[in-house]
């Protein structure tokens, strides 16, 4: 009895070894990392039909390639342009967001960018307050 109680014992530790083992594998491995310089930009106050072109700065802070695969926006007032080309580690990308501005008042707007980065997905924000033009 004593000699099965031991050899579970022994396998359920080897078991958890194993587990630790495959997590610091994980952690080593080539992983793209989407870093932003800012993740919300503020517009302040702004003229009606004024330009609403704004620029998310990132770096690939990872070691693997950084792809961009899609940028939606939470309504069509909002327009973003990429590059569709991957983005080397320690490389310089932008996000361009492109804000209509004829409707006055107070805005919030969020922009996710889906990529092969080790999160995934990340979420900005662009916000700001329109003001008529007398």
């Amino acid at each position: 009895m004593k000699t099965k109680t031991t050899l579970i014992l022994l396998c359920i530790v080897s078991l958890l070894s194993l587990q630790t083992r495959a997590q610091e594998l994980s952690l080593t491995e080539n992983n793209a990392v989407l870093s932003f310089v800012a993740e919300e930009l503020n517009y302040g106050d702004i003229d009606q039909n004024s330009n609403g072109t704004r620029i998310f700065k990132f770096v690939n802070s990872g070691n693997a390639p950084l792809v961009i695969t899609e940028v939606k926006t939470s309504c069509g007032c909002t327009v973003p342009s990429y590059s569709k080309e991957p983005i080397l580690p320690g490389q310089l990308g932008q996000i361009e967001v492109a804000y209509n501005t004829k409707k006055v008042g107070a805005f919030k707007k969020t922009i996710t960018v889906v990529s092969n980065a080790k999160e995934g997905h990340k979420i900005l924000t662009i916000k700001g307050n329109v003001q008529a033009v007398n």
